[in-house]
Protein backbone atom coordinates (compact mmCIF):
# COMPACT_ATOMS: atom_id res chain seq x y z
CA UNK A 1 0.00 0.00 0.00
CA UNK A 2 1.74 3.21 -1.15
CA UNK A 3 1.48 6.48 0.37
CA UNK A 4 -1.19 7.98 -1.20
CA UNK A 5 -3.32 4.98 -0.95
CA UNK A 6 -3.01 5.18 3.25
CA UNK A 7 -3.70 8.87 2.59
CA UNK A 8 -7.10 7.92 1.05
CA UNK A 9 -7.72 5.36 3.55
CA UNK A 10 -7.86 8.36 6.23
CA UNK A 11 -9.84 10.34 4.20
CA UNK A 12 -12.51 7.61 3.72
CA UNK A 13 -12.23 7.09 7.70
CA UNK A 14 -12.51 10.81 8.01
CA UNK A 15 -15.90 11.25 6.19
CA UNK A 16 -17.10 7.89 7.65
CA UNK A 17 -16.24 9.33 11.31
CA UNK A 18 -18.57 12.29 10.09
CA UNK A 19 -21.67 10.16 9.29
CA UNK A 20 -21.69 8.21 11.84
CA UNK A 21 -25.21 8.95 13.76
CA UNK A 22 -25.65 7.86 17.91
CA UNK A 23 -28.67 6.77 19.59
CA UNK A 24 -30.67 10.21 19.79
CA UNK A 25 -29.82 10.66 16.07
CA UNK A 26 -32.19 8.24 13.66
CA UNK A 27 -31.35 9.02 10.49
CA UNK A 28 -29.97 5.81 9.03
CA UNK A 29 -26.62 4.92 7.31
CA UNK A 30 -27.16 4.01 3.65
CA UNK A 31 -23.27 3.99 2.45
CA UNK A 32 -21.63 1.78 5.01
CA UNK A 33 -22.45 -1.78 5.21
CA UNK A 34 -20.75 -5.11 6.50
CA UNK A 35 -22.08 -8.65 5.85
CA UNK A 36 -24.07 -8.81 9.23
CA UNK A 37 -26.06 -5.12 8.24
CA UNK A 38 -25.07 -1.81 8.59
CA UNK A 39 -22.47 -0.24 10.65
CA UNK A 40 -24.81 1.89 12.42
CA UNK A 41 -26.21 -0.77 14.49
CA UNK A 42 -22.29 -2.13 15.12
CA UNK A 43 -21.33 1.26 16.03
CA UNK A 44 -24.05 1.44 18.35
CA UNK A 45 -23.09 -1.50 20.04
CA UNK A 46 -19.79 -0.04 20.13
CA UNK A 47 -20.80 3.33 21.70
CA UNK A 48 -23.00 1.29 24.07
CA UNK A 49 -20.40 -0.44 25.43
CA UNK A 50 -17.89 1.79 25.81
CA UNK A 51 -19.62 4.07 27.88
CA UNK A 52 -20.73 1.07 30.28
CA UNK A 53 -17.12 0.57 30.65
CA UNK A 54 -16.05 4.14 30.78
CA UNK A 55 -18.62 6.44 32.90
CA UNK A 56 -16.15 9.56 31.93
CA UNK A 57 -17.10 8.12 28.02
CA UNK A 58 -20.45 9.60 27.69
CA UNK A 59 -22.20 10.01 24.32
CA UNK A 60 -21.88 13.58 24.19
CA UNK A 61 -17.68 12.96 24.84
CA UNK A 62 -17.50 9.98 22.09
CA UNK A 63 -19.39 12.40 19.29
CA UNK A 64 -16.98 15.31 20.10
CA UNK A 65 -14.09 13.18 19.56
CA UNK A 66 -15.31 11.52 16.57
CA UNK A 67 -16.76 14.77 14.80
CA UNK A 68 -13.06 16.44 15.57
CA UNK A 69 -11.21 13.86 14.03
CA UNK A 70 -13.42 13.67 10.88
CA UNK A 71 -12.52 17.73 10.59
CA UNK A 72 -9.24 16.52 10.96
CA UNK A 73 -9.01 13.61 8.01
CA UNK A 74 -9.49 15.43 5.47
CA UNK A 75 -7.65 15.15 2.25
CA UNK A 76 -6.31 19.13 2.37
CA UNK A 77 -5.21 18.67 6.24
CA UNK A 78 -3.56 15.00 5.43
CA UNK A 79 -1.48 16.31 2.39
CA UNK A 80 -0.40 19.45 4.66
CA UNK A 81 0.35 17.07 6.94
CA UNK A 82 2.73 14.44 5.14
CA UNK A 83 4.62 17.00 2.58
CA UNK A 84 6.96 18.57 5.26
CA UNK A 85 8.56 14.55 5.31
CA UNK A 86 9.87 12.69 2.53
CA UNK A 87 8.11 9.22 3.03
CA UNK A 88 9.18 6.49 1.26
CA UNK A 89 8.50 3.01 0.54
CA UNK A 90 10.10 0.46 2.59
CA UNK A 91 10.11 -2.76 4.94
CA UNK A 92 8.07 -1.51 7.89
CA UNK A 93 9.19 -1.57 11.40
CA UNK A 94 6.97 -2.48 13.76
CA UNK A 95 6.01 0.12 16.83
CA UNK A 96 4.44 -0.98 19.71
CA UNK A 97 1.83 1.96 21.24
CA UNK A 98 1.09 1.83 24.79
CA UNK A 99 -1.97 3.87 25.03
CA UNK A 100 -3.59 6.08 27.83
CA UNK A 101 -7.65 6.20 28.57
CA UNK A 102 -8.51 9.55 29.69
CA UNK A 103 -10.78 10.44 26.69
CA UNK A 104 -11.83 8.58 23.53
CA UNK A 105 -9.68 7.42 20.75
CA UNK A 106 -6.63 9.56 22.99
CA UNK A 107 -4.23 7.50 21.19
CA UNK A 108 -5.27 7.91 17.87
CA UNK A 109 -2.95 10.28 16.68
CA UNK A 110 0.17 7.57 17.39
CA UNK A 111 -1.89 4.75 15.55
CA UNK A 112 -2.66 7.09 12.29
CA UNK A 113 1.34 8.16 12.78
CA UNK A 114 2.41 5.24 12.39
CA UNK A 115 0.66 3.54 9.31
CA UNK A 116 0.80 6.52 7.53
CA UNK A 117 4.58 5.83 7.21
CA UNK A 118 3.89 2.89 6.14
CA UNK A 119 4.91 0.98 9.50
CA UNK A 120 3.31 -1.92 11.37
CA UNK A 121 1.44 -0.74 14.67
CA UNK A 122 0.96 -3.04 17.53
CA UNK A 123 -1.34 -1.44 19.57
CA UNK A 124 -1.89 -1.85 23.98
CA UNK A 125 -5.13 -0.53 24.83
CA UNK A 126 -6.01 1.47 27.93
CA UNK A 127 -8.60 -0.76 29.83
CA UNK A 128 -10.45 2.31 30.06
CA UNK A 129 -10.54 2.42 26.44
CA UNK A 130 -10.99 -1.01 25.06
CA UNK A 131 -13.42 -0.91 22.22
CA UNK A 132 -13.23 2.51 20.22
CA UNK A 133 -10.30 1.91 18.26
CA UNK A 134 -10.83 -1.87 17.54
CA UNK A 135 -14.06 -0.32 16.01
CA UNK A 136 -12.01 1.72 13.68
CA UNK A 137 -9.40 -0.76 12.68
CA UNK A 138 -12.08 -3.02 11.56
CA UNK A 139 -13.48 -0.25 9.25
CA UNK A 140 -10.08 0.64 7.91
CA UNK A 141 -9.35 -3.16 7.65
CA UNK A 142 -12.56 -3.83 5.54
CA UNK A 143 -12.56 -0.73 3.11
CA UNK A 144 -8.11 -1.83 3.01
CA UNK A 145 -7.48 -5.15 3.72
CA UNK A 146 -3.88 -4.36 3.36
CA UNK A 147 -4.28 -2.76 6.95
CA UNK A 148 -4.88 -6.05 8.19
CA UNK A 149 -1.19 -6.93 7.76
CA UNK A 150 -0.29 -3.50 9.70
CA UNK A 151 -2.40 -3.48 12.63
CA UNK A 152 -2.28 -5.58 15.42
CA UNK A 153 -4.12 -5.34 19.24
CA UNK A 154 -2.73 -7.16 22.11
CA UNK A 155 -3.81 -8.25 26.12
CA UNK A 156 -0.35 -9.81 26.57
CA UNK A 157 3.19 -8.24 27.10
CA UNK A 158 4.76 -6.56 24.38
CA UNK A 159 7.90 -7.91 22.47
CA UNK A 160 8.93 -8.17 18.71
CA UNK A 161 8.76 -4.78 18.23
CA UNK A 162 11.13 -2.08 16.62
CA UNK A 163 10.18 1.24 19.04
CA UNK A 164 7.72 2.48 21.59
CA UNK A 165 5.04 5.15 22.01
CA UNK A 166 4.13 5.09 25.48
CA UNK A 167 1.49 7.60 27.18
CA UNK A 168 0.88 7.16 30.76
CA UNK A 169 1.28 9.24 34.26
CA UNK A 170 4.51 10.40 35.50
CA UNK A 171 5.11 6.48 37.62
CA UNK A 172 4.25 4.89 35.15
CA UNK A 173 6.32 6.89 32.66
CA UNK A 174 9.40 5.56 34.71
CA UNK A 175 8.52 2.35 34.36
CA UNK A 176 8.30 2.58 30.77
CA UNK A 177 11.58 4.20 30.71
CA UNK A 178 12.86 0.63 33.03
CA UNK A 179 11.62 -1.64 30.22
CA UNK A 180 11.56 0.13 27.12
CA UNK A 181 14.69 2.43 27.27
CA UNK A 182 17.10 0.49 24.86
CA UNK A 183 14.77 0.92 22.61
CA UNK A 184 14.03 3.78 20.33
CA UNK A 185 11.06 5.44 22.14
CA UNK A 186 8.57 8.59 22.76
CA UNK A 187 7.85 8.41 25.85
CA UNK A 188 5.23 11.16 27.53
CA UNK A 189 4.38 12.09 31.12
CA UNK A 190 1.47 13.89 32.48
CA UNK A 191 0.87 17.64 31.20
CA UNK A 192 -1.24 20.13 31.69
CA UNK A 193 -3.05 23.27 29.90
CA UNK A 194 -3.45 26.76 30.97
CA UNK A 195 -4.68 29.54 30.43
CA UNK A 196 -3.46 33.24 30.66
CA UNK A 197 -6.56 35.57 31.27
CA UNK A 198 -5.91 39.71 30.99
CA UNK A 199 -9.61 41.24 32.08
CA UNK A 200 -10.14 42.42 29.20
CA UNK A 201 -11.61 39.07 27.58
CA UNK A 202 -15.33 39.16 25.77
CA UNK A 203 -18.21 37.19 27.42
CA UNK A 204 -17.90 35.02 24.31
CA UNK A 205 -14.34 34.29 24.91
CA UNK A 206 -14.82 33.21 27.99
CA UNK A 207 -17.32 30.75 26.88
CA UNK A 208 -15.09 29.72 24.69
CA UNK A 209 -12.38 28.72 27.54
CA UNK A 210 -15.32 27.20 29.16
CA UNK A 211 -15.20 24.66 26.38
CA UNK A 212 -11.47 24.45 26.87
CA UNK A 213 -11.92 23.77 30.86
CA UNK A 214 -14.91 21.45 30.27
CA UNK A 215 -14.64 19.00 27.81
CA UNK A 216 -14.33 15.48 28.16
CA UNK A 217 -14.91 16.32 31.95
CA UNK A 218 -11.10 18.15 32.14
CA UNK A 219 -9.73 14.63 31.65
CA UNK A 220 -7.09 15.46 28.62
CA UNK A 221 -3.70 17.07 28.71
CA UNK A 222 -5.18 19.44 26.38
CA UNK A 223 -7.74 21.19 28.82
CA UNK A 224 -7.18 23.83 30.70
CA UNK A 225 -6.80 22.93 34.57
CA UNK A 226 -5.41 26.25 35.60
CA UNK A 227 -5.36 30.09 34.84
CA UNK A 228 -3.44 33.05 35.17
CA UNK A 229 -4.89 36.15 36.23
CA UNK A 230 -4.04 39.50 37.16
CA UNK A 231 -3.75 40.97 40.36
CA UNK A 232 -7.39 42.25 41.66
CA UNK A 233 -9.14 40.32 38.93
CA UNK A 234 -12.88 40.34 38.79
CA UNK A 235 -13.95 36.36 38.87
CA UNK A 236 -17.73 37.73 38.21
CA UNK A 237 -17.09 37.67 34.67
CA UNK A 238 -14.68 34.65 34.33
CA UNK A 239 -18.21 32.69 36.10
CA UNK A 240 -20.61 33.69 33.71
CA UNK A 241 -18.77 32.49 31.29
CA UNK A 242 -18.16 29.01 32.67
CA UNK A 243 -22.28 29.11 33.10
CA UNK A 244 -22.50 27.92 29.59
CA UNK A 245 -21.63 24.60 31.06
CA UNK A 246 -23.18 24.34 34.39
CA UNK A 247 -25.50 20.80 33.28
CA UNK A 248 -21.95 19.51 33.60
CA UNK A 249 -23.37 18.95 37.34
CA UNK A 250 -25.80 16.36 36.28
CA UNK A 251 -23.17 13.79 35.09
CA UNK A 252 -23.22 11.49 38.59
CA UNK A 253 -19.24 10.69 38.58
CA UNK A 254 -18.38 14.66 38.05
CA UNK A 255 -21.05 15.62 40.61
CA UNK A 256 -19.58 12.93 42.79
CA UNK A 257 -15.95 14.54 42.39
CA UNK A 258 -17.02 18.08 42.97
CA UNK A 259 -18.68 17.17 46.22
CA UNK A 260 -16.02 14.80 47.15
CA UNK A 261 -13.10 18.13 46.54
CA UNK A 262 -15.46 20.44 48.18
CA UNK A 263 -15.48 18.90 51.50
CA UNK A 264 -11.93 17.77 51.68
CA UNK A 265 -10.95 21.48 50.88
CA UNK A 266 -13.47 23.08 53.53
CA UNK A 267 -12.30 20.62 56.08
CA UNK A 268 -8.93 21.90 55.92
CA UNK A 269 -10.01 25.26 55.71
CA UNK A 270 -8.81 25.94 52.47
CA UNK A 271 -10.37 28.80 51.00
CA UNK A 272 -12.57 28.51 47.63
CA UNK A 273 -14.18 29.96 44.96
CA UNK A 274 -17.19 28.13 43.65
CA UNK A 275 -19.81 29.05 41.22
CA UNK A 276 -22.03 25.40 42.64
CA UNK A 277 -20.44 23.21 40.03
CA UNK A 278 -16.62 24.24 39.59
CA UNK A 279 -14.58 25.18 42.48
CA UNK A 280 -11.25 28.00 42.05
CA UNK A 281 -8.30 27.17 44.43
CA UNK A 282 -4.93 29.48 44.14
CA UNK A 283 -2.27 26.89 44.14
CA UNK A 284 0.96 26.65 42.15
CA UNK A 285 0.12 22.97 40.83
CA UNK A 286 -0.21 22.79 37.98
CA UNK A 287 -2.85 19.43 37.65
CA UNK A 288 -6.00 19.77 39.43
CA UNK A 289 -8.67 17.70 40.50
CA UNK A 290 -11.88 17.39 38.47
CA UNK A 291 -14.09 19.56 38.97
CA UNK A 292 -11.46 21.97 40.33
CA UNK A 293 -9.33 24.75 38.75
CA UNK A 294 -6.36 26.15 40.20
CA UNK A 295 -5.48 30.10 39.67
CA UNK A 296 -2.70 31.92 40.38
CA UNK A 297 -2.16 35.44 40.31
CA UNK A 298 0.99 37.17 37.69
CA UNK A 299 2.47 40.87 38.37
CA UNK A 300 3.37 41.01 34.69
CA UNK A 301 2.84 39.61 31.32
CA UNK A 302 6.88 39.22 30.56
CA UNK A 303 7.22 37.97 34.21
CA UNK A 304 4.46 35.56 33.33
CA UNK A 305 5.49 34.53 29.84
CA UNK A 306 9.42 33.56 31.60
CA UNK A 307 7.81 31.49 34.54
CA UNK A 308 5.76 29.67 31.59
CA UNK A 309 8.75 28.89 29.43
CA UNK A 310 10.65 28.11 32.43
CA UNK A 311 7.37 24.95 33.06
CA UNK A 312 7.11 24.28 29.76
CA UNK A 313 7.93 20.27 30.66
CA UNK A 314 4.88 20.75 32.46
CA UNK A 315 2.68 22.29 30.17
CA UNK A 316 0.77 21.03 26.96
CA UNK A 317 -0.66 23.91 25.65
CA UNK A 318 -1.72 27.69 26.42
CA UNK A 319 -4.86 28.99 25.84
CA UNK A 320 -5.08 33.08 25.43
CA UNK A 321 -5.17 36.27 23.24
CA UNK A 322 -1.64 37.95 25.50
CA UNK A 323 0.91 38.72 23.52
CA UNK A 324 3.19 35.54 25.55
CA UNK A 325 5.00 33.55 22.74
CA UNK A 326 2.95 30.81 20.89
CA UNK A 327 -0.91 30.53 22.23
CA UNK A 328 -4.07 29.02 21.09
CA UNK A 329 -7.11 30.91 20.81
CA UNK A 330 -10.23 30.55 23.03
CA UNK A 331 -12.16 27.34 22.53
CA UNK A 332 -9.31 25.65 20.56
CA UNK A 333 -7.32 23.31 23.03
CA UNK A 334 -9.40 20.64 21.80
CA UNK A 335 -9.15 20.92 18.17
CA UNK A 336 -5.67 20.37 17.43
CA UNK A 337 -4.30 19.93 14.04
CA UNK A 338 -2.75 16.61 12.60
CA UNK A 339 0.75 18.75 12.87
CA UNK A 340 0.14 19.92 16.53
CA UNK A 341 2.15 17.17 18.24
CA UNK A 342 1.61 16.00 22.05
CA UNK A 343 4.75 17.52 24.11
CA UNK A 344 6.27 19.02 21.53
CA UNK A 345 7.80 15.80 19.93
CA UNK A 346 7.44 15.12 16.07
CA UNK A 347 5.94 11.65 15.90
CA UNK A 348 6.42 11.46 12.51
CA UNK A 349 10.06 12.42 12.26
CA UNK A 350 10.35 10.13 15.18
CA UNK A 351 8.68 7.18 13.11
CA UNK A 352 10.92 8.27 9.63
CA UNK A 353 14.18 8.07 11.63
CA UNK A 354 13.48 4.17 12.31
CA UNK A 355 14.83 3.59 8.98
CA UNK A 356 17.67 5.55 8.13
Amino acid sequence: MDLRKRIDAFIDLGKFLGEIKFENENDKWDSYENDSGSFQDEIRRVLRRAKGENGWFTEDSIKFSFKSWSKALTEENLLNWVSKYEITETSPKTVAVIMAGNIPLVGFHDFISVLITGNRVLVKLSSNDKVLLPFLATYLIKQNPEFGELIKFTENRLKDFDAVIATGSNNTARYFDYYFGKYPHIIRKNRNSVAVLTGDESEDELKLLADDVFLYFGLGCRNVSKIYVPENYNFDKFFNGMFSWKEVIYNNKYMNNYDYNKAIYLMNSQPLLDNEFLLLKEDTGFSSPIAVLFFERYKSLRELEDHLKSEQENIQCVVSKADIGKTEPFGNAQHPQLWDYADGVDTLEFLLKLHS
